[in-house]
Parts: structure tokens; C-alpha cells; sequence
């Protein structure tokens, strides 16, 4: 116990010896970190869309072929409130149509919040899906 209570105050006397931290800028307390998506496409018909991609929001960058039409894109989504990485769970009616073995991947981060999820072009719902975030998917020919 004694060794206990000599440990915490030497820490405290190292700490104040060597002064206060400095404060971190406001700036740096209140700004988000960037939303960052990994996008990983396959069997989408083209070859030069199939691959992963990195794409960050809030700057835009990593190396996704149309990061700023696709940051504009999620943007739209979280202004109407809607999460576009979302299974829909709606139990409606979906066509039969097959749109392909296309797949995409999406894990990181959007919104603060963790992603991961998967697009498929199974039938008419999952294709909607799919094509209500393009350009964050690319297109896929059936």
C-alpha cells in the first residue's frame, strides 16, 4: 500500500514538473475525422470497374475513380436523412430479374457510424439498391 500511494505521488510531481499539456487547437476538438469507405467490386461485366477502391469524404480523396461525385452522393443521402448503406427491409415485391453476379463491398466508416455491407444485383430490389449509389458503385451490365 505504501509503495502504492509512493508511486502516484512521484507521478504527480513528474507530471507537474513538467507543465500543463498544451491545448489542442479548437479547430481540432470540433471537427469530425473523414468519412473513409473501402469499396471492394467484383463481376461487374467490366473489368476496369471490378477492384478496390479507397474513397474519404470530408476532404475528398483516396483512389476511387469518381470520389467527388460519390462523396456528393452520400452526401444527398444524410441531408435526407437516409442511411444509403442500409439493407432495405421492406417485405415487398421484388421482380424476378436478374441483374448479374455483380457484388459490392463497402466497409469503413460514413457519418461517425461503422459500415459494412453488401450489394448484389439478385433481383429488382437489390438492383435499385445498387443503382440508387451510383457513381459509389459502378454501374454493372447484366
Amino acid at each position: 500500500m505504501l509503495r502504492l500511494a509512493a508511486f502516484a505521488l512521484t507521478s504527480a510531481l513528474a507530471a507537474a514538473a513538467t507543465g500543463p499539456l498544451p491545448p489542442l487547437p479548437l479547430g481540432r476538438l470540433l471537427a469530425a475525422p473523414p468519412d473513409r469507405l473501402t469499396i471492394t467490386v467484383s463481376d461487374t461485366g467490366n473489368r476496369r470497374a471490378d477492384g478496390e477502391y479507397r474513397l474519404e469524404c470530408h476532404p475528398v480523396g483516396g483512389n476511387h475513380p469518381e470520389a467527388e461525385q460519390a462523396c456528393a452522393r452520400l452526401d444527398e443521402f444524410t441531408k435526407a436523412g437516409k442511411d444509403p448503406f442500409a439493407a432495405d427491409t421492406k417485405r415487398g415485391m421484388c421482380t424476378m430479374v436478374d441483374g448479374g453476379p455483380a457484388t459490392a463491398r463497402v466497409t469503413g466508416t460514413w457519418q461517425g457510424r461503422t459500415v459494412d455491407t453488401t450489394f448484389r444485383r439478385k433481383n429488382g430490389c437489390e438492383i435499385s439498391r445498387w443503382n440508387d449509389l451510383e457513381p459509389v458503385l459502378p454501374p454493372a451490365r447484366s
